[in-house]
């Protein structure tokens, strides 16, 4: 009887596993758990053995230890990654390990280029998890057409927004436009994850040619330009739309590219779209995180009455509520809340509760959070008791924890949400020749230990909308890169083995955009029979007609 091929490549990883030596000692034992690996689909009772912060032995033999963990009815998954996280801070890092994640990143909005190798200087040797950021577009923007003068975090965002409206709605002129892409490229020259882009709030102010060369750029690098896609959220066609902008690009660019929380009307056709693309051999995917509400700014272009009301059909009054006080809005509070505060936190009500199984039931869709900031900020510290927390949307504490009480209740394969939490992540960012990403999401010898162990049968989300910020249960340990930093269900303090997450430097591989270039590459019939190109070519094939001079 021929096997299937992953049930194949389970057995062959297992014959390796018991092949090592059981006589050696190790830093630290995992015994008696369910130990899955999504890329394999490897399913066993097994023990596994860490030496010096890698997985060195996963056997069915018993072997001993410096440390011990009695696994026994419990799952012994690879540590989940979460790659749209917008809040790396000690208080929120500790929500993120109490539902079980061990890395984060945040591939979406991310920091100014100028500022990318302080960033990850700043957090070395005093992280609890691992960290990793993308090159922000829309602080480059900020600088170049509002002259803000950008913060080393996303934090900045609260700031940039209120700085100007050259970031979200107006286009640069062909200088500008290079200056911009100089500042991505110097994020990427840092190692940046890829650039990531908000052009979903930047609707107006973005061309078709400017997120074109924004992934042209990241693509000289190999990387992906993760986005909150054009006309996100919007209906199930114009939604579609968006991701079809960025495809498009990624295709003829052949750069991968994230289509970041997608889990918006239309989301079956943009599944489909990515599906497709990976069987043509493209590096796309797409990401969702399990809620029926997203959170965002209140002045946000899409919660303009014209869009949000008019065109999408939607009410304030259902849809859209304040963080902070639970109050939901008329069209009137909004616009006198955003001429006091107009970046103010809400939660924006946009889909069914019956679409989040769904979402989960996409297979190499990746789990995120888009954790939010908890605001105002400026007291709290590592010893802050969750309830004290600022409100913020509960994905930010619980979407790990959520997907799997879901699943537990709908019948959902417990490897497919798994392989959501982690290898789908670990797999595309791998295949961009990030070596870290290739050592991690993944329960196999030699690989890095980054391990969650949960409670398959109790596992759960206890964040609320108006209590945001209480943490998962069910997950009793989580090892960071070897490292025990979640005992008992306590997150230990002063223990940060939190690794970065990036690419190394390099030289710069930043082409300027010039008309001749473009003229000499795409401009196949010249007037001129020496072949000069004359002045009057279209130059507005490039940038807009009122940006010519």
């Amino acid at each position: 009887m021929e096997l299937p091929i992953k049930k194949l490549l389970g057995l062959v990883v297992a014959a390796v596993m018991a092949s090592t030596s059981q006589a050696e000692d190790y830093d630290l034992v995992i015994n008696n758990g369910r130990v899955m690996d999504p890329e394999t689909r490897y399913d066993e009772i097994a023990n596994v053995g860490i030496r010096d912060g890698r997985i060195a032995i996963i056997t069915q033999d018993m072997i001993t230890g410096e440390n011990v963990i009695d696994a026994s009815g419990h799952v012994v998954a690879p540590g989940f990654i979460d790659t749209h996280w917008h809040y790396d801070r000690p208080w929120s890092n500790k929500l993120a390990l109490r539902d079980g994640r061990t890395s984060v990143m945040d591939l979406e909005v991310g920091t100014h280029g100028a500022h990318l190798e302080q960033w990850y200087l700043s957090r070395a040797g005093n992280n609890q998890v691992n960290y990793g950021q993308a090159v922000a577009h829309e602080l480059a923007r900020s600088v170049i057409l509002d002259g803000f003068q950008a913060a080393e975090d996303t934090r900045s965002l609260a700031y940039s927004r209120s700085a100007g409206i050259g970031w979200c709605c107006r286009r640069p002129t062909f200088n500008e436009g290079n200056q911009i892409l100089e500042i991505l490229d110097q994020g990427l020259q840092a190692g940046a994850l890829g650039i990531g882009t908000t052009v979903g709030y930047m609707r107006e102010g973005v061309s078709a040619r400017e997120l074109f060369e924004i992934q042209r750029l990241a693509g000289h690098y190999g990387r992906q330009v993760g986005a909150h896609f054009r006309y996100t959220p919007g209906t199930d066609t114009t939604e579609a739309n968006g991701i079809q902008e960025l495809l498009a690009n990624a295709s003829a660019l052949a750069a991968p590219a994230l289509a970041n929380h997608f889990n918006n009307p239309g989301y079956n056709l943009v599944h489909e779209l990515l599906v497709l693309m990976r069987q043509r051999g493209m590096n796309a995917w797409g990401e969702i995180y399990p809620y029926a509400a997203g959170s965002t700014a209140l002045n946000a272009v899409f919660l303009d009455p014209e869009m949000w009301v008019d065109t999408l059909g939607n009410r304030y009054e259902d849809t859209v509520q304040d963080v902070a006080t639970g109050e939901w809005y008329t069209e009137k509070t909004r616009a006198q809340m955003i001429a006091q505060d107009p970046v103010r936190p809400v939660l924006v009500f946009k889909m069914s509760e019956t679409a989040v199984v769904d979402w989960l039931k996409l297979p190499g869709v990746s789990l995120v959070t888009d954790g939010m900031p908890m605001l105002p900020d400026e007291d709290l510290t590592w010893d802050t008791p969750y309830e004290a927390l600022p409100n913020t949307h509960p994905r930010g504490a619980g979407s790990y924890a959520k997907a799997l009480r879901l699943a537990r209740e709908n019948n959902i394969p417990l490897m497919q949400v798994l392989a959501m939490s982690s290898y789908n992540s670990a797999r595309p960012l791998g295949e961009m020749g990030l070596k870290s990403m290739q050592e991690r999401g993944r329960m196999q010898v030699g690989k890095v230990a980054d391990i969650t162990i949960f409670d398959p049968a109790t596992v759960t989300d206890n964040a609320t909308y108006t209590q945001g910020t209480l943490p998962s249960t069910g997950i009793p340990f989580v090892v960071v890169n070897g490292v025990v930093v979640v005992e008992n269900s306590r997150v230990l303090k002063g223990v940060n083995p939190g690794q970065p997450i990036r690419f190394d430097s390099v030289e710069s591989r930043f082409e300027p955009i010039t008309l001749e270039a473009w003229f000499e590459n795409y401009y196949v019939a010249p007037v001129e029979f020496d072949g000069k190109v004359p002045d009057t070519h279209p130059f507005e094939m490039l940038i807009p007609s009122d940006h010519i001079h």
